[in-house]
């Protein structure tokens, strides 16, 4: 019996010739998109997520793909396709109720026609014993601040994701029957605790892969992965200014800036000493070299010291005096600071 043929590659958007990485960014982008959890009630939504689905089940698989990529290049979508030999011999897969593997609200419902007629021929299967689809990989923000992302840091993380059922050890059927709990899939909702070192040297935008760490396979199939994207998070003394650089705004008195001082300034390991140099100007930038983020390549970046010049926020009678006394004494005009006009 001829069934709809289906073009995998259409429903990624990706050219047949993409490699693995490309066919995983363009799935990970489209089901993020079209995600039951995304789209609640969009029935449009589901079909398409399941559609991306069943589209990444053959093409990250090198033996799916292979055999998939045989019918050749004179397929179209939407054309019939009649199934090979042996595949009308009315050995199906079961699929059961894939809600576990879609997310809770995904629906019923298994792979297409097209898809059992392709990989389900030869006796390769038995009424029943279900098919796993890879568990899809999960996503997720770790915030991390500037000290951590220098250092590194042991986190305890909480994900929500699907676990083999432990009713019927994920198998999909208990006593010869579609597992209860599970409803056959396999896996089931839960939330679980990970223990993860965070790398020194992270920085805004860094991704952590866990490998199978994300949501279980449905059946025994293999699980996904945990991506983590990390988030550095705003602190109160240092900013970044460049990848590996920090700065920190210095506050120092009137006489610290035009006598010059030996100053303690805080950085991301403890203080250092830092002398100010005399008649330095508020706003300069002074470099302290290596005092920056860790890099994960090895060395260090910079830290950069902005002076801002602070005058007491009440003077006392004797500090009164002395501004009044160097008033009369001093000639310098700050106007003149001013750019000239062009």
């Amino acid at each position: 019996m001829a069934v709809k043929y289906k073009d995998y590659y259409d429903a990624l958007g990706v050219p047949r010739m993409a490699s693995e990485d490309e066919i995983r960014a363009a799935y990970r982008k489209l089901a993020r998109k079209h995600h039951p959890d995304v789209n609640p009630g969009d029935k449009s939504a589901e079909e398409k997520f399941k559609d991306i689905n069943e589209a990444y089940e053959v093409l990250s698989d090198a033996d799916k793909r292979r055999r998939y990529d045989q019918l050749g290049s004179n397929w179209q979508a939407g054309a019939d396709f009649t199934p090979p030999p042996g595949a009308g011999d009315g050995t199906r897969f079961e699929y059961g109720d894939l809600d576990g593997i879609f997310g809770q609200d995904a629906g019923a419902g298994g792979f297409s026609d097209f898809f059992e007629s392709l990989f389900n021929h030869g006796g390769g299967g038995r009424s029943g014993a279900g098919f796993g689809m890879q568990g899809r990989d999960i996503e997720a923000k770790i915030p991390v601040t500037l000290e951590e992302a220098h250092r590194g840091v042991t986190r305890s993380i909480r994900i929500q994701a699907n676990e083999k059922c432990p009713e019927c050890n994920g198998s999909g059927t208990k006593e010869g029957k579609t597992c209860p709990r599970c409803h056959g899939s396999g896996v089931v909702r839960t939330t679980r605790t990970l223990e993860m070192t965070i790398p020194g040297g992270v920085r805004d935008g860094s991704v952590i892969r866990l490998k199978g760490q994300g949501d279980a396979g449905g059946r025994g199939a293999a699980p996904g992965d945990l991506f983590l994207h990390v988030r550095l998070e705003p602190h109160p003394l240092f900013e970044l200014v460049e990848d590996d650089d920090i700065q920190i705004e210095l506050p120092v008195a009137p006489w610290e800036a035009a006598l010059g001082a030996k100053l303690s300034v805080p950085s991301l390991d403890g203080t250092v000493e830092m002398t100010i140099r005399a008649e330095s100007q508020g706003g300069q930038r002074l470099r302290l070299r290596g005092q920056g983020l860790a890099r994960r390549s090895g060395g260090r970046g910079d830290e950069y010291v902005k002076l801002k010049i602070v005058n007491p926020p009440r003077l006392t009678t004797q500090e009164r005096e002395l501004y009044q006394r160097l008033a009369a004494k001093s000639h310098f005009d700050a106007r003149t600071l001013w750019p000239e006009k062009t």
